[in-house]
Parts: C-alpha cells; sequence; structure tokens
C-alpha cells in the first residue's frame, strides 16, 4: 500500500515511525520530493534545508531504535523566517536581513531540537511580520494552495501555505495582529496563537514586543497540541516569559464538551463582511451547541471598534523602536556608498526596507514624538487596558468567545496592495486578542463556494473559526476545537496543488 504523506498528521506519521513501517528520512525525503513538486506553484519557502534535514533525520531513527522516541521525533517541520535557526539564513523576507545567519538558536528550535524534530526549511512572510498577505515580502510572493491566484493570508502565509500543500507536517509562525490565525483561515489550516508569555520569543526577530507570539500551524487540533507542548513552558532568557504551569496538552483533547459556556461577540458580525462566512461560522456555532455547549448569541464587547485603531498606534510604535537597530552598522545590509554616517544610515534604511515597513516606522515614530505621544500613543494604551477590562468581564461567564476568523475569504493577489486600510481591516477580528494579550486558535469551518468571486476554485474557498479564551486557557480551546473536528470533516479537505 502506498503512503499519501502529504496527508498523514503528526500523529499518524508518528505511529508509522514507532511501528518502523517507515524511517524518519523516507519521510523526510517524501517531504523534500513534495518541496520539489508544489514550491514551483506555491512559493512558500525561502530556504530549503536538504541537507541538515537528512542529517537530522538520521539521528531521530538512531533515537526511535533505542526507545527514546517522541511524537515529533523523525517529523518534518518548517520555521517562519523570522524566528532565528543557528547557521541557517533567517531573512525576515527583508532585504535588511537577506544574508543574515543568526549563531544561536531560539528557544522554540532547541525545543522542537530536544524531542528530535526535522527542520526541513523556512517559510516566506510579509517583510518583519507587517502584512496580512504574504505580498509585502521583499523575496517573492506566496500563493494560496486552494487558489495560486490568491494570497494565502499575513504575515505567517508561508507557513500556513506549506503546511495546506503538504510540505510539512506542521510549521511554526508568529502572530503579533493575527498573522497565525488569519492564514490558517484562509489556507484550511489550524492555527494557535498563544497567551503572551506562554511561548519564549527567545530568537524572535521583534516587531511589536508587547504583542508577538510564536505559536503552530498545523493539519489538525491533535497536532496543534503535541507542537504546543514542546514548545510552551518558561524561559529564563525572554524577561516577558510568565512562570505558570504547562499542562499535557494532546491528553486535554476529549470529544465532550457539555457544560463549557461559549460566547457570540455581536461586534464580530460587521457590517459588510462576506454573507457565506457569517453562514459558515454561525453554522459552526450551532454544531457546537449540538455537541453540548451552552452557547449565548449576543454578547457584547461594546470596545471592539477601537481595536484596529489602538493596534495600528502600538504596533507601529515598538515598530519604530525595533527596528531602530537596523542602522548599517552591526549587521545586515548596509549601504556603502555614502559620503559620512549620516548618508550611509540614511540610504541603508531607505534601500535595506520595503514600502509598509517604512509605513509603519513612520506612523511609529509620528506617535512617540514630541507633541503626540499623549495624543495617540498613551490614548491608544488606556483603549488598551479598557478592551483588557472587558474580556475579563466576558470571562467571568463564559469559558470561550467565538468568532469568524477573517471578514472574507482569500482575496486576489494585489487586490488590496494600493488599499493599506482595506489590508488592515482584514485582521480586525484577530488583533484585539493580541492588544489583551490572550490565546486564541482558528480553525477550519467550511468552504465558500457560491460567491461569484471564488467560482474558478475548485472546492471554493477556506473559511475559519476563531475561539478566543481566557489567559492560559489554551487547553479549553484545544478541547472545544477537537471536539468540533471530531464532528465534522473540513479539517480533512486538502488542495489539489
Amino acid at each position: 500500500m502506498s503512503i499519501e504523506y502529504d496527508r498523514l498528521t503528526i500523529y499518524e506519521a508518528s505511529s508509522l515511525l514507532r511501528s518502523g513501517e517507515i524511517s524518519a528520512v523516507e519521510l523526510t525525503r517524501a517531504c523534500l520530493e513534495r518541496i520539489r513538486q508544489v514550491e514551483p506553484r506555491v512559493h512558500a519557502l525561502v530556504t530549503v534545508t536538504e541537507e541538515m534535514a537528512l542529517s537530522q533525520a538520521q539521528k531521530a531513527d538512531r533515537l526511535i531504535a533505542a526507545g527514546d522516541a517522541d511524537p515529533l521525533t523523525g517529523i518534518p517541520a518548517l520555521i517562519k523566517d523570522n524566528i532565528c535557526t543557528r547557521g541557517v539564513r533567517t531573512t525576515c523576507s527583508s532585504k535588511m536581513l537577506e544574508n543574515f545567519v543568526p549563531p544561536y538558536d531560539a528557544t522554540v528550535v532547541e525545543r522542537l531540537g530536544q524531542r528530535g524534530a526535522v527542520i526541513v526549511g523556512k517559510t516566506n512572510m510579509d517583510e518583519f511580520a507587517m502584512g496580512s498577505s504574504t505580498e509585502n515580502s521583499a523575496l517573492f510572493v506566496t500563493n494560496n494552495p486552494w487558489d495560486l491566484s490568491r494570497v494565502p493570508g499575513g504575515s505567517s502565509g508561508g507557513s500556513a501555505a506549506a503546511v495546506a500543500a503538504g510540505e510539512a507536517f506542521y510549521a511554526l509562525g508568529s502572530d503579533t495582529g493575527g498573522s497565525i490565525r488569519q492564514p490558517a483561515g484562509f489556507c484550511n489550516v489550524t492555527g494557535l496563537k498563544p497567551t503572551y508569555g506562554r511561548v519564549s520569543r527567545y530568537g524572535l526577530v521583534a516587531f511589536a514586543s508587547s504583542l508577538d507570539q510564536i505559536g503552530p500551524l498545523t493539519r489538525d487540533v491533535t497536532d496543534c497540541a503535541l507542537v504546543l507542548s514542546a514548545i510552551a513552558g518558561y524561559d529564563t532568557r525572554d524577561s516577558t516569559s510568565i512562570p505558570y504551569p504547562t499542562p499535557d496538552y494532546p491528553s486535554c483533547l476529549v470529544a465532550d464538551i457539555s457544560g463549557l459556556t461559549i460566547g457570540v461577540p455581536k461586534e464580530y458580525f460587521v457590517q459588510g463582511m462576506q454573507a457565506e462566512v457569517e453562514q459558515a461560522v454561525r453554522a459552526a456555532i450551532s454544531k457546537l451547541e449540538e455537541l453540548g455547549a451552552k452557547v449565548e448569541w449576543e454578547v457584547s464587547l461594546p470596545h471592539t471598534p477601537y481595536a484596529l485603531a489602538a493596534y495600528y498606534i502600538i504596533a507601529p510604535s515598538e515598530a519604530s523602536a525595533n527596528l531602530a537597530r537596523y542602522d548599517g552598522v552591526k549587521y545586515g545590509f548596509s549601504y556603502r556608498d555614502a559620503g559620512s554616517m549620516w548618508e550611509a544610515m540614511e540610504k541603508t534604511r531607505q534601500h535595506g526596507f520595503g514600502p509598509e515597513v517604512k509605513r509603519r516606522i513612520m506612523l511609529g515614530t509620528y506617535a512617540l514624538s514630541a507633541g503626540y505621544y499623549d495624543a495617540w500613543y498613551v490614548k491608544a494604551q488606556k483603549v488598551r487596558t479598557l478592551l483588557r477590562q472587558e474580556f475579563d468581564q466576558a470571562f467571568a461567564r463564559f469559558d470561550a468567545l467565538v468568532t469568524p476568523t477573517s471578514p472574507s475569504v482569500p482575496f486576489k493577489i494585489g487586490e488590496k496592495t494600493d488599499d493599506p486600510l482595506q489590508m488592515y481591516l482584514s485582521d480586525v477580528f484577530t488583533i484585539p486578542v493580541n492588544i489583551a494579550g490572550l490565546p486564541a486558535i482558528s480553525i477550519p469551518a467550511g468552504f465558500a463556494a457560491g460567491l461569484p468571486a471564488v467560482a474558478k476554485a475548485k472546492a471554493g474557498l477556506p473559511i475559519g473559526m476563531q475561539l478566543i479564551g481566557k489567559p492560559f486557557a489554551e487547553d479549553t480551546l484545544l478541547k472545544i476545537a477537537h471536539a468540533y473536528q471530531q464532528a465534522t470533516d473540513w479539517h480533512k479537505k486538502r488542495p489539489e496543488v
């Protein structure tokens, strides 16, 4: 019997490895062959680490033979290209870091290595994680495997597209305002943004330090739980890491959600969102109700409409400070043909950063400037406090909140590039979660087939549902998401690339 490697989950592949039906080297070669087959159409990977991956796979086979295997041992994975990998380029899909090779691994990469994981490559992204479509990459645009003329979402678009296309079993992404969940929704995979402080940010190239969080993109919730168990936990090298107990996430996956209370915030079903998205998500919520959850359909989070404005002051402000380090002196791109130090720095940043990064640096620098700091940045932080308090009040009543992941299906490449505001609205449902530091997961909830805009897509285009939880309640979110996936098969559908 031939094995369709590109359709296996982590736990299915792990079972085959432990039984001796396949080896980690065979599994890795199958992924590398799949990459060769689909990359010319999907363009999800910045770097393929074939030699390193095969070496790691040989080591994994020895661990399995010795009986020291973990569920992730020998399983090929991908890493978003803003997460540091020792000896492997980490570009942030920017000319500024096009040839940067870190001398150390990020904590999450270290932890995967300790589990015997196999890293087959680094994934494309919006430059410095600033974008919602992966069109802002300075290297190339990634295509959505469900319709190659459409975006995969962003900024972790390469990670989501690669998992959907079967190029690896899972990928790590980062989420500052929806950058794991929105592409997960667009590519019909499962994407989790953990609580701020749950997963170490050591080795993550900073965009907005109070918002960034690393998380997994996987084919289903069980895989998501396995990866989160590997990467979560306290890290002394990250000053924002929180020493909070880490549950055994896979053991939390039971199909019974009877008695759990779920709220449906009315502010997340906004005028202008695509009708099929609303219909699919409301049908998915009804399914949760059928499974025994107690659903309240008209919850109000009245400060939600202010989240987008607050985010686009806080995030660019932090980006402005974080990206000041790219001055052409220490590392990265350096403009050499200049008459003075100041001209060299100016030209380095002019030629090294792309348009969206420059836009956000300017927004942030303006918001932090004398005379505007109180009017903009301080006010945005006050809105952040109100949003957090509002979520706290909601979670005094509910175990989780449920919303659409995005107001639309994946849009055409180039459709929104000339209208930054429309692009920013792609993350309107995901941004409040980052502002409040909460965990949230996006899971497949259906396909839009009837919209005229998606008529050419063979199976329709994916629709994601977002579950939002209390701080450090990833176990509850995984339990609800798992119960939904046990009762549906949206997550089992694969694109024909």
